[in-house]
């Protein structure tokens, strides 16, 4: 086994230093020496072997299970060395997982109703403490929007609901529908800041729950409700759409009836916008570690798989803008935020759940930082001409609203309180 891992590493780490200990004791090193030293340490055979004939699902595993020990750095240090080399693949010998994997992928991505609402479940209905260890103060669980490479968390995320408010040109008393509304915050700050009368949906207890506190809370109930629905099952009509980090629950087989349901809600002068995380590159498949413990029947699609169902929902895409590295940023201020409050995750859990949470914390940031994932932010309309004709009308809407926040002095909650 360890001259099978001799030549597996050889070949794929070019560039770095990794060091790796069997758990027979002999020490190998990998790469050019350059940046700084990664070791692990592989406590059983066992561990090694899995690991080594099918890694995108065991390496995660053995970091969970103990089996795998970071000795030198941190496990964000192992997988950005991991995913910077050029040549980095599934080694030949595991092809076999990973070709069944793209065999079923529309399997695991499936999601019908009763799926769908068990797989939110797995993952949103976790203990509310959990959430509240690392993110912002207004609990916004997807892609900030860095204006600036000072800027803290909590600016960020609100830079993101700004500019979402402002790409959807938002009249006082427009009809909204936020579609997988979180915990509120950007039904409320559409509500607050723009007037709006807005109605989120999710299929989350917790979120649903919290949303309508935080509603009732701020005096909003009567400009922000909030429904446990899911999006196929909504009727009415809606001035805008706006729908932030769901879209990766819906899964390829469910695209046209995502687009269509949008279609048909939206109102002739309407305009939408979608923010979710995709690749840059070709249709791939969902990570298998993160399918099977993090995100069940998610998946990331690439640009060519999201357009064509747009244009046969006869929906206008008008703007599509690709944030790069903000999300990269983003996972890195949850993932030291969250080890920073190790202590008390494991007191919610236990120590392999926070293992497990730092692993997908850290393989998400390095996926964006190192790999092909961005997030996209798309546009769409029924028809021409109900949106400026140029993009300057953004910047402009920014700064109004960034004027009526400063009216606004809402205490923030620190990370951990």
């Amino acid at each position: 086994m360890d001259r099978l891992l001799r030549v597996f590493l050889r070949r794929f780490i070019r560039r770095g230093s990794f060091t790796v200990t069997t758990a027979a004791g002999s020490i190998h090193t990998f790469g050019d020496g350059s940046g700084p030293r990664v070791a692990v340490r592989f406590t059983t055979h066992r561990a090694l072997r899995a690991v080594l004939f099918d890694p995108e699902m065991k390496l995660g595993e053995a970091y969970m299970d103990g089996t795998l020990v970071v000795e030198q750095g941190s496990v964000a240090d192992v997988l950005a060395i991991l995913l910077r080399q050029e040549r980095f693949a599934v080694p030949y010998f595991a092809w076999l997982p990973h070709f069944l994997r793209y065999l079923f992928r529309r399997l695991q991505q499936f999601n019908p109703r009763s799926r769908a609402r068990h797989n939110v479940a797995h993952h949103y209905d976790l203990d509310g403490r959990l959430y509240s260890l690392f993110l912002d103060g207004d609990q916004q669980y997807s892609c900030a929007y860095f204006e600036s490479s000072c800027q803290s968390l909590d600016d960020a995320q609100l830079a993101k609901k700004r500019h979402l408010a402002a790409k959807l040109c938002v009249k006082p008393g427009a009809t909204v529908l936020d579609i997988g509304c979180g915990w509120g915050g950007l039904a409320l700050y559409l509500a607050e800041m723009a007037g709006a009368r807005v109605s989120g949906i999710t299929l989350s207890q917790e979120q649903y729950r919290r949303a309508q506190n935080r509603a009732l809370e701020r005096g909003l109930t009567q400009d922000a409700t909030f429904r446990l629905v899911d999006y196929r099952d909504i009727d009415g009509r809606f001035d805008r759409i706006v729908s932030v980090g769901m879209f990766e629950h819906v899964g390829v087989s469910f695209y046209d009836r995502f687009f269509s349901k949008c279609a048909e809600l939206l109102a002739e002068d309407g305009v939408a916008v979608l923010h979710t995380i995709g690749r840059s590159g070709p249709p791939g498949i969902t990570n298998p570690w993160i399918a099977k413990y993090v995100f069940p029947g998610g998946y990331i699609p690439a640009l060519s798989e999201v357009l064509p169902e747009i244009e046969r929902a006869q929906l206008i895409v008008t703007d599509v803008e690709i944030l790069q590295l903000h999300y990269a940023e983003t996972l890195k201020a949850w993932r030291e935020r969250f080890l920073a409050h190790r202590e008390e995750a494991e007191r919610l859990y236990d120590r392999r759940f926070v293992r497990m949470w730092e692993f997908y914390l850290a393989c998400s940031e390095m996926a964006f930082r190192e790999g092909d994932m961005v997030v996209f932010q798309i546009q769409m309309a029924k028809r021409k001409g109900h949106l400026p004709a140029t993009r300057d009308y953004i910047a402009r809407e920014e700064a109004r609203l960034r004027g009526l926040e400063a009216g606004y002095t809402t205490p923030l909650r620190l990370a951990g309180e």
